[in-house]
Formats: C-alpha cells, structure tokens, sequence
C-alpha cells in the first residue's frame, strides 16, 4: 500500500506544472517569410491597411504567430492576416488565444505556389480546429489554385466544418458578404477591395488615401503660393503707385518754383524795360 504523502507534497506536482507552463516562451517569429513574392506581400500588406481603417478597434495584424494551447509553443500557426473583434488595438507580438479569451474571428491566407495547397488543407483544418469563425482565402494571381477553384473563397465554420459563404458577380468578380466584418469582400486586380453594404461605398486602400491627401496638399500649395503671389503684386503696384505719387509731387513743386523764377524773371525784364524808357531814371 502507498505511503500517504504530506498534503504539502502531495500539491507540488501541480504547482510545479504550472510553474513550468508560466515558463514557456512563445516566440513571435517561426523564421519564415511573410511573403514568396511581391505581389502576395502587396496583397497582404493592403488587406491589413484596409481592415485597421475600417475595424475601429478591433486587432487587425499580418502575420503574428497564433498560440492555441497553453504551455505547448509547438502548437502553432501563422496566418497572413487575422481580425479579432473588441480586443482593441494594442501592439502584440504573438496572439495567445488563452490570454485573448477567444481564437482570432476572421483569417485571411493570401496563396503562392509554395502555400496554396496547405492553405486549402491543412491549414483550414487546423483553423476548423482552434474555431475560427470564418476563413478566407485569395489568389493575387488567379492561375495558382486547382482549375476551377476560385481565386476568392469565403468560407463560415459550420458545425465545426468550413462551408462556402454565398456570392454574387460583381463587375465579373466574386462578390462576397463577411457577417463577421460585416464587409462586402471582392477582388480587385491583385488586391482584395473591402466595401461598406450600408453605403456601397468601397474601403480606400491607403496609398489611394496618400494619393488624395498629396493632391488635396498640392492644391492647398498652389493656392498659398497664388495668394502670396498676388499679395506681392499689390505690395509691388502700391509701392509703384506710391512712388509715382512722390515723383508727381516732386515735379508740381518743381512746376511751382519754375513758375516763381519765371515771375521773379518777367518782373525783372518789365522793371528795366520801364527805367529804359524813362528820360530822366538810369538803369538800377
């Protein structure tokens, strides 16, 4: 029969796992590329600008590894861009979903040919798994995936399985509604393009944004540099006018004096004229 350990014994095991779970270090980087080329990174990178604009509040991050279980930093998984709503904003440099108190509530896995099969596979089974709600997946260049397959795939975790959201045409493109964003979703060239349902409006994507901004900008210039242009003019033409008044004054009282010397002078004239005349006066 067992010897009866001491109640203090007998409680260390568990506290020494939990010491040694408090331990794990759960790195932020498995070493692996955010992107195989430029066109899957510029896809990510604008589906990340475009949801933090349009998400106030809500977690929006590219690329951050997720941590399902606590105390296992094997069990790991790094989508290319994750939302989870109402956890706000603050910078994380992994997604512990222990911490979080929820798994992310959207994911997005922009394809290349080295990731587009396990994105299909593997990984939607794995976030079946953790329970994310919805899982989206996208082809910047539509000859990636399987013939037939399309380059946009919305899907909804349905009884612990991923099932197609519904679509429609847009412009020749699929058009489809997230209920967890609450954003219509469709691809535009090699870019995803969010839009608003309540208003139709689309999602700008932030050099759009930028380009606005520069040129609202440039035009704010323009106008300053006309306004300073036109204020240096008038300063220029009062200055003109001005001195143009000076070199009238200055000639009018020239005129006056000139006409003060001509009566001094006539007088004079006038003055010896008469004493010449006169028979019994000499000249002055």
């Amino acid at each position: 029969m067992p010897t009866p350990q001491p109640a203090a014994a007998a409680s260390a095991a568990p506290n020494v796992h939990a010491a040694r779970v408090q331990d794990v270090v759960y790195p932020c980087s498995d070493g692996k590329p955010m992107a195989d080329n430029m066109w899957q990174a510029r896809a990510i990178m604008a589906a990340t600008g475009d949801l933090e604009d349009a998400l106030s509040g809500a977690l929006v991050a590219a690329d951050i590894l997720v941590y399902p279980e606590q105390g296992n930093n094997r069990n790991k998984i790094a989508p290319d861009v994750l939302v989870a709503l109402g956890l706000g904003t603050h910078e994380r440099s992994s997604y512990l979903v222990w911490e979080e108190g929820k798994p992310p509530d959207w994911v997005l896995e922009v394809a290349s040919p080295s990731t587009q099969t396990a994105d299909r596979r593997a990984k939607r089974q794995r976030y079946a798994e953790i329970g994310v709600p919805e899982y989206w997946l996208f082809a910047p260049k539509g000859n990636v995936y399987p013939r037939g397959t399309p380059r946009l795939q919305g899907l909804a975790l349905v009884d612990g399985r991923y099932c197609p959201l519904p679509s429609q045409l847009a412009d020749g493109e699929r058009m489809i509604r997230s209920e967890i964003l609450g954003l219509d979703v469709y691809a535009e060239g090699k870019l995803l393009r969010f839009r608003d349902p309540t208003t139709g409006s689309p999602i700008r994507h932030r050099p759009e944004i930028e380009a606005d901004d520069e040129r609202r900008r440039a035009a704010v210039e323009r106008a300053e540099a006309r306004i300073e242009q036109e204020a240096a003019q008038r300063k220029a033409a009062e200055a003109q006018s001005r001195q143009d008044a000076a070199l009238r004054e200055a000639a009018e009282a020239q005129s006056r004096q000139d006409a003060v010397l001509r009566e001094a002078a006539e007088a004079r004239v006038a003055e010896l004229e008469a004493a010449l005349r006169s028979p019994t006066r000499h000249p002055p």
